[in-house]
């Protein structure tokens, strides 16, 4: 018997690792910025914004982040990108899942908006890289999460069609686009054993 899903796409931020949130606080705590300033230079301020947007697409390089964000916050930015995420770490639960459904058969994809590739590599920092049969990055595909593209390509790269898919991501916006393509898609809101259990159940053979 087999499992009527034949591929898991996952998320890196916040579903393959520790929550980003949780992360960028105590990057805040570990330089006394004031509690939400890094998420404003972020999100709100609109070089940040315009500069992580441009990462993500290979348009600027991490370097360019670096020197921005850090402008933004006012520190030192070399090799900012590394200290930023100092605090990510693989979610256990959550990479378990993927090693029991690949053991199941499933093939399991990585997709992720990037963060940049050099002088740090996230990806392979956290050792994840070995998990997947493929891995998507926004900037080497050009092309980011919520665009319809990068799904396709990542249902390409797999070999497989939409149905045949389950995708996790903790973003809501980044789901209807997959599932337009008719993938079924799990909001990561719960704890990671919970949505380790879903997978589970999903991807079980029937």
């Amino acid at each position: 018997m087999t499992t009527p899903y034949r591929g898991l796409i996952l998320d890196f931020g916040g579903v393959l690792t520790t929550q980003m949130k949780l992360n960028g606080q105590a990057f805040e705590r570990s330089l006394g910025l004031p509690p939400g300033a890094y998420f404003d230079a972020l999100g709100k301020h609109p070089d940040g914004v315009r500069v992580y947007a441009d990462l993500e697409v290979g348009r600027a390089t991490q370097e360019d982040w670096n020197r921005v964000i850090g402008g933004i916050l006012g520190i030192d930015p070399t090799d900012l990108m590394r200290r930023a995420l100092a605090n990510l770490r693989p979610e256990p639960a959550m990479v378990a899942a993927a090693q029991r459904a690949r053991e199941a058969g499933v093939k399991v994809a990585m997709l992720s908006n990037s963060f940049g590739l050099t002088p740090y590599n996230p990806y392979e920092a956290l050792g994840l890289y070995d998990c997947f049969d493929t891995v998507i990055l926004s900037e080497v595909e050009k092309v980011r999460k919520p665009s319809p593209a990068i799904y396709q390509r990542t249902l390409d790269a797999l070999g497989l069609a939409g149905p045949e898919c389950v995708f996790v991501d903790d973003h809501a916006g980044n789901l209807p686009p997959a599932e337009a393509l008719g993938i079924r898609t799990i909001h990561h809101t719960t704890t990671p054993e919970a949505t380790a259990a879903q997978l589970d159940a999903l991807l079980a053979p029937a």
